[in-house]
């Protein structure tokens, strides 16, 4: 029976635009195009293991793989022996910035010396004998020697004349006395000197030098008609010399030079006797024995008193 006016189904299958229509299977047969499709995965639960051991994170999209075979493996993490090698390298390190630390303590304490030896060796202690610096030396000079022979001071300005200096290694006095010889006339110029210098020697010991430097006058040769005979002064400190000078042609009325140079510890002492006589003076000059016997008089009273309290007390 027909309806008027019928339409048509429109579930009816409809013809394929691309080729002829698939042939379907009969109803309770297999699909035969099943296989072609991939297994269906059961959906990643959240924070278990994917399909391809990657843990997933809520939220988080699952790795593309286009649904056909497993995706990139993850990138491997570095073998052990990386990490070790790298503690051994920075113990390496440390090891050697230790050694440098130690080498240079034993530099600075002096550790690699011998085990006798001291780090820093100790600077002696000047040894002054008892001697002390005094402001004016020509008041603690002995004149009685020069007076008692007839030397009378001279009277004018600037005689005698004194002089001083302290510092920290070295203190030094000075004394310079001009004398008119005896039987000196009005017109006479005729005079003798002597000149005293004193060093207290306070940061070296002067002994190594000093007999070299009297000694040393044997083979001056200032003047072509004179020469010097050094010999070892008695009775002065720990070692002194007497420097006389001689004519080369043996004479003895010619003015002598006398030189006293005596070391005891750290002072030194040096007094310096020279007379001149003109040619029309009536006197004569002193022999080099008589000058030495005043020279070394003088001397003995004049460190006597750089020893004694007046010294101590005109430091």
């Amino acid at each position: 029976m027909s309806i008027p006016g019928d339409q048509p189904n429109p579930y009816a299958q409809q013809p394929q635009p691309y080729g002829p229509p698939q042939p379907q299977p009969p109803q309770g047969q297999p699909n035969p195009y099943a296989a072609q499709m991939p297994p269906q995965q059961p959906a990643p639960q959240p924070g278990a293991p994917g399909p391809y051991g990657q843990l997933t994170m809520p939220g988080a999209p699952l790795p593309s793989s286009g649904g056909f075979g497993p995706t990139s493996p993850p990138p491997a993490a570095p073998p052990a022996s990386v990490g070790r090698n790298r503690g051994w390298f920075w113990g390496l390190g440390g090891a050697v910035v230790a050694s440098a630390v130690w080498a240079g303590t034993l530099f600075a304490t002096g550790g690699f010396g011998d085990d006798d030896k001291p780090a820093v060796e100790e600077k002696p202690k000047a040894n002054l004998a008892g001697y002390h610096y005094v402001s004016d030396l020509c008041e603690a000079t002995d004149l009685s020697p020069y007076k008692g022979r007839g030397y009378a001071m001279q009277e004018r300005e600037g005689n005698p004349l004194a002089s001083g200096s302290r510092q920290s290694a070295l203190d030094w006095m000075t004394c310079d006395l001009d004398f008119n010889p005896p039987d000196r006339g009005p017109s006479d110029y005729s005079s003798a000197y002597v000149s005293t210098e004193v060093y207290l020697h306070k940061a070296s010991d002067p002994a190594p030098e000093f007999a070299a430097r009297y000694k040393a006058y044997k083979d001056k040769k200032d003047r072509s008609d004179y020469h010097y005979v050094v010999k070892p002064a008695s009775g002065f400190g720990e070692e002194a010399f007497l420097v006389t000078e001689v004519p080369n042609d043996g004479g003895t009325d010619d003015p002598a030079e006398v030189i006293l140079a005596i070391r005891d510890g750290w002072m030194t002492y040096e007094s310096k006797w020279s007379e001149l006589r003109a040619p029309d003076s009536k006197g004569k000059s002193a022999t080099a024995e008589e000058a030495a016997a005043m020279v070394e008089q003088s001397a003995k009273a004049t460190l006597a008193k750089l020893k004694g309290k007046q010294a101590a007390q005109g430091q």
